[in-house]
């Protein structure tokens, strides 16, 4: 009889996976590192971010949409956009630069980035800037300094009349902008419409105001967003109809509009089950739009897309080790972890989001049905929307032999929803978080970034220290 938890996943899923496999020793791979070496080598909890995945996944983007230009003759120019609200992290944002990535940005504070990598060397004036968001005067001042700077490919996207107003008092010389329309949300969501962007109907009223009000405004790019991302339903190819016929309305009459900005993310592996054909999509988005283009007998845009999920997320992971079991009732047994849900993995919590999860060890154990429960007094730090049918299953739980387990593609927004440096729920500690890296010979090497905050860190912040 098969009873072993390395039994049950390979049963269960195509095994091993691109990045995970396990050893003959019972322990788990990610991207040929083990997992419980690195677990012993720093400690639990620990959080890491495996930074060749983000060269990687922009590389793959890029090749995806290339073939389909080459297939269908499409006369334009593919850009691949990171978006830095996904995780604003240095290692991050540098590592997009250096594999081709402009930026895609939605607060002041992210141009102070943009000029801090300037400063260093790490960006260049070129590099385009995509600039979203609802804007107040300090975005736009900031925006103002960096064309002041000599930055000729930063483009703000406008979201309302206001904005119009405040770039003419802001800004006096020519400057390149694209307008947001605000898409329809699919039936089921909350809100019939987007609270961002201009509505397609009062696009092109809009164009002919922002000319008269401003003509500094030079319209170049339409911007498309869907909140749910880039996926093969009838909704997303609705909306992108719509947009196509919306563009090629503006285009007759703005033949300074040259660009389409297809924003709404692909979607990232979050279950060892996890299908999704990109190239396929990539490949119906382009013949879509070049069928409509040359339907209307307009040029076809370039195209820009904004990653951020996709750009980072599959680069990180969370590591915990299970400190006890609690059996409650009859039927519940919760294996508690060495840290907290709600402080690390918000998401989990917060929108019931899904991560893959695997221990690190004791995959030629039995198995077992458990509940996650984290460090904090709050009936919600707990994990159970795993892969397994809303079950989850472990190794079994063997007092004085420690079980390790992972949580993975968790690298887009957990630092800053989780509140990164900062004071957590009950005051659970941030983790410890290292980077991992490659070099061209494929050996790996990791370098701590931040320690596990301290207690002192927290009394600092609260005012008492």
């Amino acid at each position: 009889m098969k009873t072993q938890y390395r039994d049950l996943i390979e049963q269960t899923f195509d095994w091993p996976q691109e990045e995970f496999n396990s050893t003959k020793g019972g322990t788990l791979t990610f991207h040929g590192i083990d997992l419980m070496e690195l677990a012993q080598q720093y400690g639990t909890p620990l959080k890491f971010t495996y930074l060749p995945k983000i060269g990687e996944n922009i590389g793959r983007a890029i090749s995806w949409f290339n073939s389909a230009f080459e297939k269908h003759n499409y006369d334009g120019q593919y850009h691949y956009c990171y978006v830095t609200k996904s995780s604003h992290f240095s290692f991050v944002i540098e590592e997009a630069l250096k594999n081709g990535a402009h930026l895609e940005t939605s607060s002041p504070f992210d141009l102070d980035i943009v000029k801090s990598l300037y400063k260093k060397g790490a960006i260049s004036t070129d590099k385009r800037i995509i600039c979203n968001g609802f804007k107040k005067s300090e975005y736009v001042e900031r925006i103002k300094d960096l064309v002041d700077e000599g930055f000729t490919n930063i483009m703000p996207i406008l979201d309302n009349d206001n904005e119009v107003k405040l770039f003419g008092e802001h800004i006096k010389t020519p400057l390149d902008v694209g307008i947001r329309i605000a898409s329809e949300e699919e039936p089921k969501f909350e809100f019939y419409t987007s609270r961002l962007g201009i509505g397609y109907r009062r696009i092109l009223p809009f164009f002919k105001e922002m000319k008269e009000e401003n003509p500094n405004l030079q319209l170049k790019m339409l911007h498309f967003f869907v909140n749910t991302g880039i996926r093969d339903t009838a909704y997303y190819w609705n909306e992108l109809l719509k947009t196509m016929k919306v563009y090629c309305d503006l285009k007759r009459v703005c033949p300074t509009l040259d660009s389409l900005n297809i924003g709404g993310g692909f979607p990232i592996k979050n279950s060892l089950g996890f299908d999704y054909d990109y190239a396929y999509i990539v490949d119906a988005i382009v013949q879509q739009i070049q069928r409509i283009c040359e339907e209307e007998r307009v040029p076809a845009p370039h195209i820009y897309t904004e990653f951020g999920s996709f750009t980072v997320g599959e680069s990180g992971g969370a590591l915990y080790k299970v400190i006890h079991q609690k059996a409650q009732n009859d039927r519940e047994k919760w294996n508690m972890i060495d840290s907290s849900f709600m402080t690390t993995l918000p998401d989990s919590w917060a929108i019931n989001r899904k991560f893959i999860m695997l221990p690190l060890n004791h995959w030629d154990k039995e198995y077992e049905r458990v509940f996650l429960g984290g460090l904090t007094c709050d009936s919600d730090d707990y994990y159970n929307s795993e892969q397994h049918m809303n079950a989850i299953y472990l190794p079994t739980f063997m007092r004085g032999k420690s079980l390790y387990i992972g949580f993975f593609n968790t690298g887009a927004y957990q630092e800053s929803i989780g509140g990164y440096g900062g004071v957590h729920h009950c005051l659970i500690p941030g983790p410890k978080h290292i980077l991992i890296d490659k070099d061209e010979e494929g050996n790996i090497s990791t370098s701590v970034f931040s320690e596990e905050q301290t207690s002192s860190d927290m009394l600092n912040l609260l005012g008492y220290e």
